[in-house]
This record gives structure tokens, C-alpha cells and sequence, in this order.
């Protein structure tokens, strides 16, 4: 009888930086090329495995099966399956993951000083804005939602609070929104940047303001 060939065993790859520092500690966790991308499509609420890779242009399936599988392994994400009728499974973030938007949040205004001007190859999706437009709507003292449209389509985020565990934007129209706001990317960068503020933005007409609200009226600066 022909004797069994074992196969052998895949070496794992050592992902540390063996550094006892708190950056590099982190960067163990989230160093990865894409990890954080993915951390940007969780914060909008739970997304299935093809709906994150619709929204991650280039990423392959393998990169994303296995950075997924390092955010269950980190502590960073979960998945769990939806009820009936739906069975798919869905990925979502931890408490722990959640705690990654202000990181997020600080990238993106670093990172909106590098967006002078699009690229042809440059992918885009409208909820991609939502991170700069929310530092702009930080400020506000009255809480709700903010359905947010640009000529890249529809999103929504969530004004005046929320905290970390709560869902900061999310995709499309809002159901039941307190104000809408239509602007253009262009403009969600200046405000991101800081080279504009909310008030001046509405008072200028750039931004077109809907509501009856307390929220919409303090946005309209009533």
C-alpha cells in the first residue's frame, strides 16, 4: 500500500513589526495595504464581501478574503449571517474597529491636500466624501441625519455627535433625514480642508439647504 504523503503545513507570515511602541503596535494591525480602505466601508454599517469589492477598485479577491480574515483575527471585524430572507453574510465592525474613525478622520484631512485635481484612472464613490464633510459638520450643536447629494451620487451622515460605536455615514438616501444638502465634491474637499467654512459655503449659495427642522435651521444659520 502505498504510503499517504502529509501535506505540509503553510508557514504563517510573521506580520510584527517587534517593536514595543504603540505606532508600530498598531501598524500590526492596520499596516496592511487595504485594511484601513476597509475600515472606510465598514464605518458606513455592515457590508456583504461583494459589496466590499465593489467599492475597493483594484483590490483582488484573495487581498480582501485574507485582510478580512486578519480584521476577525485582530479583533477589528466580524461576520455574521443575516436572517431570513436573506441568507448572506455580512462583515462589520467591532468596538474596537469603530475606534479607528478618529485615525480615519485625521487621514482624510491630511490627505484632502493631495486631491488638487482628479485622474483619469482615478476611481470615485460618492461615500468616499463623507469623512471631509463631516469635519466641517462637527460643529454643529443639534444632532441628526444629513442626506448628503453630490453629482457622484447620494450618501448620508450623521451630524452633531453619534460616537464612535454609532454608524458616522452610510449609503444612498437616508429614510427619514432631518436636512438635505446638495453640493459638489469639489466643495466637501475646500471644507474638508478647511479652506472654507459651513456657514460661508451656504451663505454663498453653494450649498442648498432643505429642512424644517432645528438641524436644518441652524445650517441655514437661522
Amino acid at each position: 500500500m502505498p504510503r499517504q504523503q502529509q501535506q505540509a503545513a503553510r508557514p504563517v507570515r510573521r506580520r510584527s513589526y517587534d517593536q514595543f511602541c504603540a505606532n508600530a503596535r498598531a501598524l500590526d494591525s492596520v499596516g496592511d495595504r487595504w485594511t484601513l480602505l476597509i475600515v472606510r466601508e465598514l464605518l458606513g454599517g455592515p457590508r456583504r464581501y461583494t459589496d466590499l469589492h465593489a467599492d475597493l477598485p483594484g483590490v483582488s479577491t484573495d487581498v480582501l478574503a485574507s485582510r478580512l480574515k486578519d480584521m476577525e483575527h485582530n479583533g477589528l471585524a466580524v461576520r455574521r449571517r443575516l436572517p431570513p430572507p436573506a441568507p448572506a453574510s455580512v462583515y462589520e465592525l467591532t468596538e474596537r474597529g469603530h475606534g479607528l474613525l478618529p485615525v480615519l478622520a485625521a487621514l482624510a484631512a491630511w490627505g484632502t491636500h493631495a486631491l488638487d485635481e482628479r485622474r483619469p484612472t482615478d476611481a470615485v464613490r460618492a461615500h468616499w466624501f463623507a469623512l471631509p464633510l463631516l469635519r466641517a459638520l462637527d460643529g454643529l450643536t443639534h444632532e441628526g441625519v444629513v442626506e448628503v447629494a453630490l453629482n457622484e451620487g447620494d450618501f448620508h451622515v450623521r451630524a452633531g455627535g453619534g460616537g464612535a460605536a454609532a454608524e458616522v455615514y452610510g449609503f444612498g438616501p437616508a429614510e427619514r433625514p432631518e436636512v438635505r444638502i446638495a453640493l459638489d465634491a469639489a466643495l466637501c474637499l475646500e471644507l474638508g480642508r478647511g479652506d472654507v467654512t459651513l456657514a460661508e459655503a451656504v451663505g454663498d449659495g453653494r450649498i442648498t439647504v432643505s429642512g424644517d427642522g432645528p438641524l436644518a435651521a441652524e445650517i441655514r444659520g437661522e
